[in-house]
């Protein structure tokens, strides 16, 4: 069955209802009269290229926007639960599944334009697993960093985004090389994926530690950055380490941070919410427990727990709908908590709009992640 986001499934299908549309005209004289065959056909000959030509604009937009990645996930047919894998102790948690090249203005080789790879992730605390595409830049290959390990920022999609689109549409690793050919950004090693890892099926965790349910914070704030500073040569401190994502992956990003700085001291929310929705895709994510909820509300904790020593970004435009609640946090933060915000004049919650943020949230950050350390400075 050809992919649900190929593009050779978009060409057959827009294919087809050019022919509908075709068929349907040169039919439609002869389905004139007003017998019941002819009311039939006509009527027949009018749906059914309505249908193929909204199924031709559905598959277009899904691609676009990631929406569903696969005909199960369509279909709603991966919601059972993950799998329990055994492994022996000092077992790799990084399985790299698939590489493909950079291609940039200074050429495909690794050492001048970076390479990404395809990984799985086993979360050893949450018992999760994840796939994940890993951007290495240019440097991770060059002689003189060989010893040196390199900064980190973890990128989420919205949900049900898929990662591909992180690379595809919003052009990380791309927006990165340039930071980093322009000293805006320190060689940064991007992890791109989605907020929902694998084995979870289908529901909107919210990257929570749902109560009795998949425990999705501890994946990212405590697997992840062991995983990575294991199998990759990752600077193992929060300083080195940050967590960006749009929408859904906004609200983790920041989530992260201000739950968990020991994890990641910097954020950045592009069109971001601050609280936790409750409807048919997250379910009960808080079991009736109404601190677990005021916990999961950001701008509650700026207001209410001590301020951690993070850095956060916030992305929004003026006639988005997180602009006023935009302004809240930004009344509400204190020291040692550092905020900063982008506001675009015009803008929504789409792909073109996070466009114009990746650029100057990728150079904020070059502000505040540390640059790689060689072995020596390690410690």
């Amino acid at each position: 069955m050809p992919s649900l986001t190929g593009l050779p499934l978009q060409i057959i299908v827009a294919l087809l209802a050019v022919a509908a549309f075709a068929a349907t005209m040169w039919l439609w004289p002869r389905l004139g009269g007003n017998g019941w065959k002819a009311w039939l056909g006509r009527l027949g000959a009018f749906f059914g290229t309505q249908v193929v030509v909204l199924a031709a604009l559905g598959l277009v937009a899904n691609s676009y926007f990631g929406f569903y990645s696969t005909w199960s996930d369509l279909l709603g047919l991966d919601g059972a639960p993950g799998q329990v894998v055994d492994h022996q102790p000092g077992g790799k948690a990084i399985r790299v599944t698939g590489e493909q090249k950079m291609y940039s203005a200074q050429g495909p080789a690794k050492e001048r334009s970076g390479k990404i790879e395809k990984i799985d992730i086993r979360g050893e605390a949450s018992g999760l697993n994840s796939d994940a595409y890993v951007y290495l830049p240019p440097q991770y290959f060059q002689p003189e960093f060989a010893g040196s390990r390199f900064p980190m920022a973890l990128v989420l999609s919205g949900y049900p985004g898929i990662p591909e689109k992180l690379i595809s549409l919003l052009k990380y690793p791309e927006t990165a090389l340039k930071g980093i050919e322009a000293g805006q950004l320190p060689p940064t090693v991007l992890v791109m994926m989605r907020p929902t890892p694998a084995g979870v099926g289908n529901r909107d965790t919210e990257c929570m530690d749902i109560p009795n349910g998949p425990q999705v914070e501890t994946f990212f704030t405590t697997d992840l950055p062991k995983a990575m500073a294991t199998d990759y040569r990752i600077y193992d401190k929060p300083e080195a380490r940050a967590v960006m994502g749009d929408s859904t992956g906004g609200y983790c990003a920041l989530k992260f941070a201000l739950r968990k700085p020991d994890a990641y001291r910097s954020a950045v929310s592009l069109s971001g919410y601050y609280e936790a929705p409750s409807d048919p895709t997250t379910g009960d994510l808080f079991g009736g427990n109404a601190d677990l909820k005021r916990e999961n509300d950001l701008l509650w904790r700026l207001e209410n727990r001590p301020a951690p020593p993070v850095s956060l970004l916030l992305a929004t435009s003026l006639n988005e709908d997180n602009y006023q609640d935009t302004q809240k946090l930004v009344a509400a933060f204190k020291a040692p908590t550092q905020l900063s915000t982008i506001t675009l004049s015009t803008g929504g919650h789409n792909f073109h709009t996070w466009t114009r943020e990746i650029p100057p949230a990728m150079a904020w950050l070059g502000k505040r992640l540390t640059p790689p350390q060689p072995a020596s400075r390690q410690a």
